[in-house]
């Protein structure tokens, strides 16, 4: 099973490397990792995926709440949430295919980001079946090329997963 694991963390070097050589250590292999800043200065957001059983995937919160520079660590997983991945497609378009191109493009609701004289770059965001299901449409028309963001994931409703709007002190966990 695939668990979303969101670890809010200090904005200093080195955090990534000590949260990755975890779960290198643990020998859990990481699906997607994406991180970037919060709205809050000094704090950043790991979004990691892993494929683990329940068991496994607490005790590697229980890991990564021991680490130094990680402020709060919660599994999205059972959680209702908006989750998504960006990617970048690179497609092969000559004259004759361009039109079917825009076509399968409009049909997925994405976007062409570039046009060259025999290819498109095509920008999607979605869940990961939506993106799957775009490139199984396009591999037959050639891609050349593609580059993914890794999942994001934020849990609905109006309770932020820290609710001191300076940051460190932590008055709601998801379980």
């Amino acid at each position: 099973m695939q668990h979303i694991i969101v670890a809010l963390v200090e904005d200093k070097p080195g955090v990534l490397n000590r949260v990755a050589s975890l779960f290198r250590r643990r020998n859990f292999n990481i699906e997607s990792l994406t991180v970037g800043h919060t709205e809050q200065p000094g704090i950043s957001r790991m979004t990691i995926v892993v494929d683990s059983d329940n068991v496994n995937a607490e005790r590697l919160t229980a890991y990564l709440y021991k680490l130094v520079n990680v402020i709060q660590v919660s599994d999205l997983t059972p959680v209702p949430k908006v989750t998504r991945d960006l990617a970048l497609i690179k497609v092969k378009a000559t004259p004759e295919n361009r039109g079917h191109v825009m076509q399968i493009v409009e049909v997925f609701r994405a976007h062409v980001v570039d046009v060259a004289t025999d290819s498109m770059i095509v920008e999607i965001t979605g869940d990961e079946e939506k993106i799957e299901g775009f490139l199984e449409v396009l591999r037959p028309l050639g891609i050349i090329e593609m580059v993914r963001t890794g999942v994001v994931s934020m849990a609905r409703g109006n309770m932020p997963l820290y609710a001191n709007g300076n940051g460190y002190h932590v008055t709601h966990v998801y379980p």
